[in-house]
C-alpha cells in the first residue's frame, strides 16, 4: 500500500511551483493508476486542509475552490484514522530515527496501516522506517 505526504497533495494545486505542480501531478495520477492501493492518512488530510484554508485565507483560493480541492482528494483516495497506538509508536521511532514529532506521526501511522511506500519530500528519499520506505517524488 502507498500513502503521499501532504506536500505532494499541495503541490497538486500550488500554481506558483509550476515544477513540482507537475510533478506532483504526474506521480498522483501514476499512484491512481497503480493497482496497489494509495491511501489517504488523518494526519495528511487534516494538514493539507489547514494549507488549503492558510491559502483561501490569504486570497490566494476561494472559499469554493477550497473545498473542492479537498473534496477531489477525499473522492480520489480512502481516509485512513490511525489507532491510539499510534502516539506510542510515534515515540519509539522520533527516539530511534531521530525524527521530528510530526514526521514521527506520520510514519508511524504509514507503519500501522501497512503502508510500504510513503511518497514525500520531507523526509530522506530511499530511508527505511521499519516497514515503511520513503520516496521523494521530486528528485
Amino acid at each position: 500500500m502507498n500513502a503521499i505526504d501532504t506536500n505532494v497533495l499541495v503541490y497538486l494545486f500550488d500554481v506558483d511551483s509550476e515544477s513540482k505542480r507537475h510533478q506532483a501531478v504526474t506521480t498522483f495520477n501514476s499512484l491512481l493508476q497503480s493497482p496497489t492501493e494509495t491511501i489517504l492518512l488523518w494526519q495528511v488530510a487534516c494538514e493539507f486542509l489547514a494549507c488549503l484554508r492558510r491559502w483561501q485565507s490569504g486570497g490566494k483560493l476561494s472559499a469554493d475552490d477550497c473545498q473542492r480541492h479537498f473534496q477531489d482528494i477525499l473522492a480520489a483516495l480512502r481516509l485512513i484514522v490511525p489507532s491510539p497506538k499510534v502516539l506510542e509508536l510515534s515515540t519509539r521511532l522520533s527516539q530511534r530515527y531521530s525524527l521530528s514529532h510530526w514526521d514521527s506521526l506520520l510514519v508511524a501511522a504509514a507503519i500501522e496501516t501497512g503502508v510500504d511506500t510513503l511518497y514525500t519530500e520531507d523526509l530522506q528519499a530511499g530511508a527505511q522506517y521499519e516497514t515503511v520506505k520513503v520516496i521523494n517524488p521530486f528528485i
